[in-house]
């Protein structure tokens, strides 16, 4: 009886042996990106929350240029934030879209945003499919 072979580590081009990409083998890499996405947005979310309503408080921000700004204004605060996550980013660009669209309300649509990536990521912790999540958004906002 043969013993059993076990099949050799295929070479690549330059002769050396090719390791298996265990990147796209694990399952639970996609949901660790989704959920750094989220607690990443909901950073810049938080970190203006603070400033919305009548008795939100004033931000003291330090710029690149070692220039202090204070303001409770969103749209400013957010401006001079470096943010270089691309997932937190959208949410800095969604608050100069409303800037721009509407003149007002960039605190608040940035705080709802952080709200809704909240309940997302409830959702998916129970294990709901992040397409079944979209879909009931969208359905919400045709109610809405």
């Amino acid at each position: 009886m043969a013993a059993p072979t076990t099949a050799a580590p295929k070479a690549s081009a330059s002769g050396a042996p090719r390791k298996q990409n265990d990147t796209f083998n694990q399952k639970d890499k996609p949901t660790q990106v989704r959920l750094s996405n989220i607690t990443a947005a909901k950073a810049v979310a938080d970190a203006i929350r603070t400033s919305l309503g009548p008795r939100g408080m004033d931000k003291m921000i330090e710029t690149g240029k070692k220039e202090v700004v204070i303001s409770n204004d969103g749209a400013t605060i957010l401006k001079h934030m470096s943010v270089l996550h691309p997932a937190a980013r959208m949410l800095v660009d969604l608050s100069a879209a409303q800037d721009v669209e509407a003149g007002d309300g960039t605190t608040s649509v940035v705080v709802l945003a952080g709200s809704l990536l909240s309940a997302a990521e409830k959702l998916l912790k129970k294990g709901i499919h992040p397409t079944q999540i979209a879909e009931g958004f969208q359905n919400a906002a045709v109610e809405a």
